[in-house]
């Protein structure tokens, strides 16, 4: 269940009031009659099945309730009693089906900004995807990958297009255009340095390269996995399953392909360098379409459900 804070204008206490009391998926309805201070007014609460919620916000989106007054949607752990259950009946789809779109739009919000934070997971992930690179360890690479954040961009860029915002979009845009040039460069100086120091090997050509190789050779499986790995990732990400979001992060190369870019740099193979560059844009590109679709596919799906509300009401 989703629990459901509004904070109510005096104007709009009865029109809030009718849509909480008319809606037979939302329970738990409980006014606070001048509890609000900042809109002047009432406070409501209330709770609606997951599947239901982004239907029942809708409504009151229609009231102007998100202009004037304030509306918030937590996680409302497990219900359990009858009229919960019987909500859940009455709701249309099913609860590990439900997307919160509103959740999904402020997720992917934070995950396009380009912060330190996001920057330091960059780098931090850079160097065990270089250092496994080196040592040709692929249990090092997937706590690489695992590491990463560069997933969050790319779905953030996915909602933004789907959704047409334009802000959003840009944000995304930005954090990857900084962020995959900085994971190169940031290879390109561990290996570098580790090369001068006496850390690193003197040839790549003196190690076991198969990771590496890999990487700098894109083809049609990676083509497979590039697409899988966004419309899965969008899936988790839009029905909060953070256990498919995990496997996202381990099965895409994006920023082993950064890191593949910088060691060769460092170590003058050119192939090895434009291969891996294909193989990131390719893995990005095709992530990036995928979630899109995905996302287009249950929009419609959604909206769909908006009808039906709509039709049952007249």
């Amino acid at each position: 269940m989703i629990h459901v804070r509004l904070t109510v204008p005096r104007a709009l206490v009865d029109d809030v009031a009718a849509v909480l009391i008319d809606d037979p998926c939302v329970v738990h309805v409980v006014r606070h009659r001048d509890a609000a201070f900042d809109p002047d007014g009432d406070a409501f609460s209330a709770d609606v099945p997951k599947e239901h919620a982004s239907v029942l916000v809708h409504q009151l989106r229609e009231l102007d309730l998100h202009l004037q007054g304030g509306i918030i949607l937590e996680d409302g752990g497990v219900a359990a009693d009858q009229a919960s259950e019987e909500a859940e009946r009455r709701a249309r789809g099913s609860s590990a089906d439900g997307v919160v779109w509103e959740d999904v739009e402020a997720r992917s919000g934070e995950a396009a900004e380009l912060s330190r934070s996001f920057l330091w997971f960059m780098g931090l992930g850079t160097v065990l995807a270089t250092v496994a690179l080196i040592l040709d360890s692929p249990v090092l690479m997937v706590g690489a990958m695992v590491v990463g954040p560069e997933f969050g961009p790319i779905a953030a860029a996915s909602v933004a297009l789907a959704d047409l915002r334009g802000g959003l979009a840009w944000r995304s845009a930005r954090a990857l255009a900084v962020g995959l040039p900085f994971a190169v460069v940031v290879a390109f100086a561990f290996a570098w340095i580790g090369k001068v120091v006496g850390i690193g090997p003197d040839e790549l050509s003196n190690v076991s390269q198969s990771l590496a190789v890999t990487i700098a050779r894109p083809d049609a499986y990676s083509v497979v996995v590039a697409v899988a790995a966004g419309a899965a990732g969008l899936l988790s990400m839009t029905t909060a399953k953070s256990g498919a979001l995990v496997g996202v992060l381990v099965s895409v190369t994006t920023l082993p392909a950064a890191a593949n870019i910088g060691l060769a740099v460092a170590y003058g193979d050119a192939d090895g360098a434009l291969g891996s560059l294909a193989q990131l844009v390719l893995n990005v590109a095709l992530m990036f379409a995928a979630g899109v679709l995905t996302l287009v596919l249950q929009r419609r799906g959604y909206e769909h459900r908006l009808r039906q509300e709509a039709r049952r009401e007249r």
